[in-house]
């Protein structure tokens, strides 16, 4: 049996059949006995244009062939433009990793176009389709899943370093450069840093500032030796949440914390109560802050006298004295705080709440530590 052929009339009552009265393509090609295939490009063809659909044998005006020649060559130069931006990770991977990004993209782009822009051969591509997946392949996916498993547990917050450990934790032997390119090809990728901190413009009494006894010395050889304070402060729709912690040296632990609407010394003294309260009254401690005006207020300097707590601060106008507290509020803010909107002050307190009692203290891999969590590290510490 020959090729059917179809008259243009044919063609144009078959296509109204779908555009004027409502048949879907599937029933209108059974009652057609042609194939669906085929009726869907008619319609498709009528749709780009309604004058000049259905020619006849194949024939088109000059100009028409020169406008279809114009658009195949502008909707390959895109492509040109468009696969090395979508790929441009890839030049320099292997060739396992270009075939799985055209098998990816191949119903978007020919796959003769993906492999000329990737600088592979299409017979390559199609024999690495038939062929199984390599050893490599199949381990890259279970790490894959893996690391993809540790960065949404760290909320998205986790570098390569922290996902390495927790991979290996996790059982898996591998490197850190594997990890880096498992992370690339998810495109999983931690918020970078942004490191701002208003000034505080309370008074201070010049008679109440301490030395730097603390002399930047960010170690402690044990716990409860050496305490950092300082407070920062969230926005929220109803305004200002200002969050004070206290952070043992030994393990990076925040021991103490405490949140208030209002910038006061009672806010940096309930931080303290509660870390002496959780440790224990701990003897021959060092407590280290700034000269801010809360923490030189008599109120917060008579709680540190009456526990025998050592009182240290750093200098004027040098963040680097308390860089260790520095970089806890720029976690916390970075990880948690500052891509969410909080409608009231309640909704952002258990939100630092979760990230410091849930997250941070418990399960979040420190760099100073051995990438453990400060609980962890403290636990090992006492088994030690």
């Amino acid at each position: 049996m020959g090729r059917r052929r179809f008259e243009r009339a044919f063609k144009l009552e078959a296509v109204r059949l779908v555009r004027e009265r409502g048949v879907s393509v599937a029933q209108a090609a059974r009652d057609l006995d042609i194939h669906e295939n085929m009726l869907r490009k008619w319609v498709k063809e009528f749709a780009a244009d309604p004058q000049h659909a259905f020619p006849g044998q194949g024939q088109m005006k000059p100009e028409q062939i020169e406008i279809e020649r114009l658009r195949r060559e502008v909707i390959k130069l895109k492509a040109e433009r468009d696969i090395p931006k979508k790929g441009r990770s890839l030049l320099r991977e292997g060739v396992d990793m270009k075939f799985g990004f055209i098998v990816k993209h191949r119903g978007i782009w020919p796959v003769a176009w993906l492999c000329e822009a990737l600088g592979v051969s299409r017979s390559g591509f199609h024999a690495w389709l038939g062929r199984a997946p390599s050893e490599r392949s199949r381990s890259d996916e279970v790490v894959g899943a893996k690391v993809r498993a540790s960065f949404l547990a760290s909320d998205r917050t986790y570098g390569a370093r922290r996902v390495w450990h927790d991979v290996l934790a996790d059982g898996v032997s591998c490197g850190l450069h594997r990890i880096e390119r498992l992370m690339r090809t998810q495109a999983l990728r931690a918020r970078p840093r942004r490191r701002r901190r208003p000034p505080d413009l309370g008074e201070r009494s010049v008679d109440a500032v301490a030395a730097n006894v603390l002399d930047r010395s960010f170690e402690a050889p044990a716990p409860n030796r050496k305490w950092i304070a300082d407070f920062t402060y969230i926005w929220t729709a109803e305004g200002w949440l200002y969050v004070a912690a206290v952070l043992d040296l030994f393990s990076r632990r925040v021991v103490g914390w405490s949140m208030s609407a209002t910038m006061t010394a009672q806010l940096v003294a309930d931080a303290l109560v509660m870390a002496i309260w959780r440790r224990g009254k701990p003897e021959d401690l060092l407590h280290h802050s700034d000269r801010g005006s809360q923490y030189v207020s008599e109120q917060f300097q008579r709680l540190m006298a009456d526990h025998g707590v050592v009182c240290s601060m750093s200098r004027a106008g040098n963040v680097w004295d308390n860089a260790a507290m520095e970089s806890f509020f720029s976690s916390l803010k970075i990880e948690r705080t500052s891509r969410k909107t909080y409608r009231t002050r309640d909704q952002a307190k258990a939100d630092v709440f979760d990230y410091i009692e849930c997250f941070y203290n418990p399960r979040r891999r420190h760099s100073t530590i051995g990438y453990l969590s400060p609980v962890e590290f403290e636990k090992q510490a006492r088994l030690a």
